[in-house]
């Protein structure tokens, strides 16, 4: 349930939301597109079906064409070969019996079969007209060796007193005149109206599937249009409760300003807690006193500076730089004291103009200076190289009767340390680190073994 608005909605009940919605919106698509995946496995099948039914009627036909072939050939040549392969083909092959078993797939091709089946009666009655052709030709020629089926077939008195040219002429009348044509006609009439049958099947079984199919696919896309607009409402949703106001928070940061208190529960919540440590870090800078807090020689924080800012610092977006000038006791033994100082002075005013206005820099003793590089989690390691190089660069350049000087540094970054107790203990081992190394170096620290560089 949501919260009340003016406390602003909540980010976690949000993402509960969509995460429902996502599930059901997906599993419901996962649903239909396995619904989908069906309707086309049943058209497919249907497809098969007419394939395979049409080829079951051809066949017969092709089964009967080929027995009139075999039996005229017989006839008229009187070659036993066509006659093997006549009974071949009616008792071994039985394509026609085959097309006929393909056929009768369900209740559904029981007009098609039907048809099918006249035209199977009309063939075997055809195949009796056959047999009395084939009896006249062996009988005219005088054959001892054939299927015994041809010895239940009786010559009439008439035609078995015929002479063998009359028989064998008798023989193919009986299998090229019109009648026996007019049968092979009503055998491609049922064959025909068994493929019509089989035909208006298939598209009323096509039609019903492609009806279904046509459901289906609008009822994924209304479910895939309302997926989409869920997903734009939460992300608009996110985008202003959560990514709008942590962009605006991060410019206000940058400027060192209070964040606005807007935006999710959460956000809110978070907003609320920065802006009262902001408040306490902003009185506690104010309430410091400028003399107690900051060298009267150079304008830097002094060490009271150093250890308050120490305390309040975030180590997760801090870089600590410890930085002293390369043989400082050689310049007062040789310029003075005096000279000594101005060095330092010119020092801060350089690391000033370097370093941005929300960084910090305390003299923490004699010649030796820290830089706390606030908010600087985005900052690279070649942009503080960078820095450090323009240090020494302006350092060298001699100003009146200065001398040249430059700069040995250690840094580390606050997010690799556990707590501020260890910060000043790292960042003096990696300026140790650079001292031993030589002058103008700097150091950034990794754990056991720092990485010196030196710049010649």
């Amino acid at each position: 349930m949501l919260r009340n608005p003016k406390n602003g909605l909540s980010l976690r009940t949000i993402h509960i939301w969509l995460i429902i919605t996502m599930v059901v919106l997906s599993g419901t698509v996962l649903i239909a597109s396995y619904r989908l995946t069906n309707t086309f496995m049943r058209l497919a099948h249907a497809e098969e079906v007419h394939t395979e039914l049409e080829k079951a009627a051809h066949e017969l036909m092709d089964a009967s064409d080929y027995l009139t072939e075999r039996v005229q050939r017989f006839t008229i040549h009187g070659d036993m070969r066509f006659l093997d392969q006549y009974f071949t083909e009616a008792f071994e092959s039985l394509r026609r019996e085959e097309a006929l078993d393909r056929m009768n797939v369900d209740e559904k091709t029981g007009a098609a079969l039907t048809n099918l089946q006249e035209a199977m009666n009309h063939s075997v009655n055809l195949m009796n007209q056959e047999y009395y052709a084939m009896r006249l030709v062996i009988d005219a020629k005088g054959y001892t060796d054939y299927p015994d089926i041809l010895d239940e077939v009786k010559l009439s008195e008439e035609d078995a007193a015929l002479p063998p040219e009359e028989k064998i002429r008798l023989a193919t009348e009986l299998v090229l005149n019109d009648d026996y044509y007019d049968q092979k006609d009503s055998i491609r009439k049922e064959m025909r109206e068994s493929l019509d049958e089989v035909d208006k099947l298939m598209n009323s079984m096509k039609g019903e599937e492609f009806a279904v199919l046509h459901r289906e696919l609008t009822f994924v896309r209304v479910v895939i249009v309302i997926q989409v607009l869920s997903i734009l409402v939460m992300v608009r949703l996110t985008s202003v409760l959560g990514i709008h106001p942590v962009l605006k928070a991060i410019d206000r940061i940058k400027a060192d300003s209070p964040i606005p208190e807007v935006g999710a529960n959460e956000f809110r919540y978070l907003a609320q807690a920065y802006n009262k440590m902001y408040a306490k870090y902003r009185s506690s800078l104010e309430n410091l006193n400028y003399k107690a807090s900051h060298d009267e020689l150079t304008g830097a924080y002094n060490r009271a500076g150093y250890d308050l800012l120490l305390s309040s610092i975030d180590l997760d977006s801090t870089m600590m730089m410890l930085l002293d000038v390369d043989n400082f006791k050689t310049i007062n033994d040789t310029y003075g004291h005096e000279t000594g100082d101005r060095v330092l002075v010119r020092l801060v005013q350089v690391l000033n103009s370097i370093f941005r206005d929300d960084d910090c820099i305390c003299r923490i003793g004699g010649d030796e200076f820290v830089v706390f590089m606030v908010h600087s989690s985005g900052i690279q390691r070649n942009q503080i190289i960078s820095k450090i190089e323009q240090i020494n660069d302006e350092l060298e350049r001699t100003d009146g009767d200065l001398p040249a000087v430059s700069i040995s540094i250690g840094i580390v970054n606050g997010k690799d340390i556990s707590d501020t107790e260890n910060l000043f203990e790292k960042t003096d081992a990696a300026m140790y680190e650079s001292k031993k190394k030589g002058k103008h170096t700097y150091t950034f620290y990794e754990e056991g073994i720092p990485n010196a560089d030196r710049k010649e």
